[in-house]
């Protein structure tokens, strides 16, 4: 199996996990987190750690889920850290991402919040 395209860029992750998800590649989707990366999903829980992730992918795709390509807002960075977002399609309020670039110049996500909804209280 050949091995997954890299994200050259913050902007790539985006993309990136919509075409993997929406390929139903758990361990592809898996494979855009470090490996002590930590997830704020379920709604409610924090899922830490790639294969945790992994696992946690594999459930939600079950359902054959359809993504949406969502257009990235600017990305914020300094030095080899960076604030990725996207307004979601989906309603799910707002995504944020801290990103880490890596060794080779590729970047993963270190800290995943996918959904933020406006509080209702």
């Amino acid at each position: 199996m050949p091995e997954n395209e890299k994200a050259l860029k913050p902007e790539d992750l985006t993309r990136l996990f919509v075409e993997r998800a929406n390929a139903g590649d758990a361990a592809g989707l898996a494979a855009l987190y470090e490996e002590e990366a930590v997830m704020a999903y379920p709604p409610g829980s924090v899922t830490v750690g790639r294969e945790a992730i992994r696992r946690l992918w594999e459930k939600v795709l079950a359902n054959a889920p359809r993504f949406e390509p969502e257009q990235p807002l600017p990305t914020l960075v300094r030095g080899d850290i960076a604030l990725t977002s996207t307004p979601p399609k989906d309603g799910a309020g707002a995504r944020a991402q801290v990103i880490r670039r890596q060794a080779d110049g590729s970047w993963l996500r270190v800290i995943d919040q996918p959904e933020f909804r406006t509080p209702t209280n």
